[in-house]
């Protein structure tokens, strides 16, 4: 059976990069830049295990950024990062892996994708690393000034995961000892090995500088984002004055009182609100250019029927409802003894979990048409995913 592991390089100190801090254990979206990259190959079906080389007076930072993976122990580095990759893999070479991957602990973004792509050039080479061609114009420079032109035809700019036959590259290093080679590639070319290029990914930057890590934060929001999708707030207001009757709507539960409310519908305050709520984060209108008041076939019509068309145009956009939260403004009648029911009405019809839906109240301490006991209010807000 063909076994693959995972080296990862973290024993450097990042001197391009400034600070006391080696970058690779600096803060990336919440966690350090290397926890990113070993949790690539930790995660990974086709990896069998990782091993990271660091430098001992790191480890305590290393503990750390690894918290709760399923690592091999770390094994010391070398003053050079060729000589931290021939350590790794010296401690490697027990396990009898048939190939190995090894990667810049700096890189924090190599993706599944990447690293399939390598494992698999595998089966046809001996060696195969992924890079980028080159797009830009590249010229050579000496001190200010452009000397010339390159011809770009047949550049590409290399990443990591490197991938080789694991006795080959160790070979590869064994010899190499005392040489600065720039790359593992570089390595195995100095041994009379062709390396196959495969295709690699934009989003797999190495963090050298100050600017990277910014970059690469971006890359953390983008993803976030991806995954949320787009997220839309919209909010509502609805008014109904009281009249004759004996009791009202309020978020679908009827609730006695000495007056109801004067509406087309069932002047459900609540649900009116909820539904412009909706309707104003997808950019649909309001509630009356769905359900003109002046259209006789909605004279005392339920109100959840409008919610319910809120969430249905939501729904044709491949969008859900995330939250929901209404309060009622009003001195009479008392709402808290009817919320949870409100909650799970409101949820009902939604189709969301009640712990997605508040409903809350409140008074405008006797101030105002609320205060003087002539009608009731309610504002809501709704958070509406759509899909970017």
């Amino acid at each position: 059976m063909v076994s693959t592991y995972a080296l990862v390089l973290a024993a450097g100190r990042g001197t391009r990069f400034g600070g006391t801090l080696p970058k690779q254990y600096l803060s990336l979206g919440g966690v350090s830049v290397l926890r990113h990259a070993v949790t690539a190959f930790s995660a990974h079906p086709r990896i069998c295990g990782v091993l990271v080389t660091i430098r001992p007076e790191d480890r305590a930072a290393y503990d750390i950024a690894t918290t709760g993976l399923d690592l091999l122990a770390p094994v010391s580095g070398g003053a050079e990062r060729q000589d931290s990759v021939r350590l790794g893999l010296e401690a490697l070479e027990s396990l009898g892996p048939s190939r190995v991957l090894i990667h810049d602990g700096a890189r924090p973004f190599p993706d599944a994708a990447v690293i399939d792509r390598v494992i698999d050039a595998l089966d046809r080479a001996p060696a195969a690393i992924p890079g980028l061609p080159l797009g830009d114009t590249i010229k050579r420079v000496a001190g200010e000034t452009i000397i010339e032109t390159v011809d770009r035809a047949g550049l590409w700019r290399v990443q990591t995961p490197q991938g080789f036959h694991f006795e080959t590259i160790l070979a590869a290093h064994r010899a190499a000892t005392g040489r600065a080679l720039t790359d593992d590639a570089a390595v195995a070319e100095a041994a009379g090995i062709a390396p196959l290029i495969v295709a690699g990914s934009e989003e797999n930057l190495k963090v050298t500088t100050a600017d990277d890590l910014v970059t690469a934060e971006r890359l953390i929001a983008a993803r976030a984002s991806q995954l949320l999708g787009d997220i839309r707030i919209g909010q509502g207001f609805d008014v109904h004055p009281f009249g004759p009757g004996s009791g009202l709507m309020v978020c679908g539960v009827e609730i006695p009182h000495d007056s109801g409310a004067v509406g087309h519908s069932d002047a459900d305050v609540g649900l009116h609100a909820l539904t412009d709520a909706i309707l104003g984060a997808i950019g649909a209108g309001d509630i009356g250019m769905h359900f003109p008041p002046s259209d006789p076939q909605w004279k005392g019509a339920s109100s959840d029927r409008f919610l319910a068309h809120a969430v249905g145009l939501v729904r044709g956009k491949d969008g859900s409802i995330a939250a929901l939260d209404v309060t009622i403004i009003c001195e009479r009648p008392r709402i808290g003894p009817y919320r949870a029911a409100m909650v799970e009405r409101v949820a009902a019809i939604v189709g969301i979990a009640p712990d997605r839906v508040s409903v809350k109240a409140t008074t405008t301490e006797k101030l105002g048409f609320t205060g003087r006991g002539e009608g009731i209010a309610a504002q809501a807000v709704a958070t509406v995913r759509l899909p970017l």
